[in-house]
């Protein structure tokens, strides 16, 4: 493939990833707000969004993966060690954060939301390190 067609491929599977990314985003709005403001518990509507959640969901995940199979060899290795980096720590930490709550040492509650956070913060300075590690 040439230059020119390879970065328009890789531009395009870029702005795919982005719509999948916010579709996502937008159903995980609101499936975790519909319930409470929009339809109040409705349990078909509920599992409708959760089922449109779940679809966007794969669909991202498939985008992604498109994404990296269409980058060149250095951006696959950032965003292998990022990902290794994100998900170690998501593992090590979460499950750490876990035993301390379990074990009445914080007295916070291990919520899943921060567990994602974490992750996401560790990805994104992962593929920061990387870029200026390899520049």
């Amino acid at each position: 493939m040439k230059t020119n067609e390879w970065q328009l491929q890789k531009h395009k599977n870029l702005k795919l990833l982005a719509l999948w990314t916010i579709g996502w985003m937008l159903s995980m709005a609101l499936i975790t707000f519909g319930p409470v403001y929009l339809w109040n518990d409705g349990k078909i509507l509920t599992l409708s969004a959760f089922v449109l959640n779940l679809g966007l969901g794969i669909g991202m995940i498939i985008s992604n993966r498109n994404y990296i199979n269409g980058a060149d060899e250095l951006e696959k290795k950032m965003t292998f060690d990022a990902m290794a980096i994100a998900l170690g720590v998501g593992v090590i930490g979460g499950l750490s954060y876990s035993a301390l709550e379990k074990s009445s040492l914080i007295n916070i509650n291990a919520d899943i939301s921060y567990l994602v956070m974490l992750i996401a913060i560790t990805y994104l300075i992962a593929i920061v390190a990387g870029k200026l590690r390899y520049k």
